[in-house]
């Protein structure tokens, strides 16, 4: 059975100024006045034991929302006998309070002590200071979490060679060293944008954004905006890999066979293709169409080198690439960079030789096998000319012994 709970009323504390700025408070920061009101009335709990010199475990402070009057009260358990009169109130005692209460309900008496006004208002500022913090820190926390993978524009506020700082307006941003493409130089106050690849909780609850401008995930992001078919899901990404700063490969698909998504990328006159290269300070993009075949695909992820075959190994997901010789710098690329792209991108295994190279491993592998069928057929005839001669001398033997026989 629930307790009955009855106020023993005096004129409390006026709040009135108070519960006003928890109203605006939840207005303007989206601070929920009733989570307000219960964090204060806790505060006020300890403030008045420690001030008072109180340890009473059933001391209660209500604020109430309606006429801004804040009441401080001892709460007493009814009991049939008490044993502790600090905490319980007999029943015929409560009685002569209000006839209808019974064991089992609650009586609270009001206390008013002097100068908690003062404590109380001091106590509530502190309160909602630290909420406020707190609910600020909420909020940024959830909207950044929210917004995880886009691209977001900031201005640096430090670029020392390590880390770079961002501006992102109600928070800082942090852009580590392996998140910086190579290439590129920072200075105070560019403005510059990057995408938001972590959003964690640092120490004493304050949010960390992590940005990156060498990530994957900042060109898919860069294509999105750029290229409304990949935005609206006409087009699909089905892979990128990168070397920040010098090339990106991005393969496109579309179910609809009537829409180009190489085509599409680049744009007319190559406009939409070079904002995104612009926006990567010249970064090399190699856009080619995804296909189902790997020997088709391989292919294309070789641009912008020729291929003239390919020849798969399903079950080791390897490729053997044929170019011809001039392609074969090209197919590689500087340091190997074209052929490793490729390789991530379409994540096979690449081997790439050029069409002389090829036909060479060929010969020699001819050359090879013709010198094991002519050791196989010298060896065939030594073992055929021993048999003659091991049947020869046999057939002398018999011969000779025949002749003996007649003889005696």
């Amino acid at each position: 059975m629930k307790k009955k709970v009855t106020k023993v009323i005096n004129k409390g504390i006026d709040t009135t100024e108070l519960i006003q700025a928890m109203d605006e408070l939840e207005k303007e920061n989206g601070i929920k006045k009733d989570f307000l009101m219960e964090s204060i009335e806790s505060a006020l709990v300890i403030a008045y034991k420690k001030n008072f010199d109180c340890n009473d475990e059933n001391v209660k402070v209500v604020l109430d929302k309606d006429d801004g009057q804040m009441h401080v009260y001892q709460q007493k358990d009814i009991v049939e006998e008490v044993t502790d009169d600090k905490k319980e109130i007999s029943l015929a005692g409560a009685q002569k309070i209000n006839p209808s209460y019974n064991v089992g309900d609650v009586v609270n008496f009001e206390l008013m002590p002097k100068e908690f006004g003062r404590i109380a208002a001091q106590t509530a500022r502190q309160v909602i200071t630290q909420k406020l913090r707190e609910a600020s820190r909420d909020i940024i926390f959830t909207e950044f979490a929210d917004k995880k993978g886009e691209i977001i524009t900031g201005l640096v506020q430090k670029a020392d060679g390590g880390a770079v700082i961002m501006d992102l307006g109600r928070i800082e941003g942090i852009m580590p060293k392996k998140e910086q493409i190579p290439t590129e130089k920072y200075h105070v106050n560019d403005k510059i944008r990057a995408c938001i690849i972590s959003v964690e909780k640092g120490v004493k609850g304050s949010t960390q954004i992590i940005l990156s401008r060498a990530s994957t995930e900042f060109v898919r992001k860069l294509f999105e905006i750029e290229i409304p078919e990949i935005y609206e899901g006409v087009i699909e990404i089905k892979g990128i890999s990168r070397d920040p700063g010098f090339r990106s490969k991005v393969a496109v698909y579309s179910p609809n066979p009537n829409i180009d998504p190489v085509g599409s990328c680049v744009g007319q006159k190559g406009i939409r293709i070079q904002n995104i290269i612009n926006e990567l300070n010249g970064e090399k993009i190699d856009v080619i169409e995804w296909n189902e075949d790997p020997s088709i695909y391989i292919s294309a992820a070789l641009l912008p080198a020729k291929v003239l075959a390919v020849d798969i190994k399903e079950d080791e997901k390897f490729a053997q690439v044929i170019v011809p010789d001039d392609q074969l710098s090209l197919a590689i690329g500087k340091g190997g960079q074209n052929a490793k792209l490729a390789a991530k991108l379409t994540n096979w295994k690449i081997d790439i030789k050029s069409e002389s190279q090829f036909r060479k491993i060929l010969e020699d592998k001819m050359a090879e096998e013709n010198e094991e069928n002519t050791d196989e057929v010298v060896s065939k005839e030594n073992q055929d000319s021993n048999a003659e001669t091991v049947s020869k001398e046999n057939t002398d033997n018999a011969n000779e012994t025949a002749t003996n026989e007649n003889k005696d």
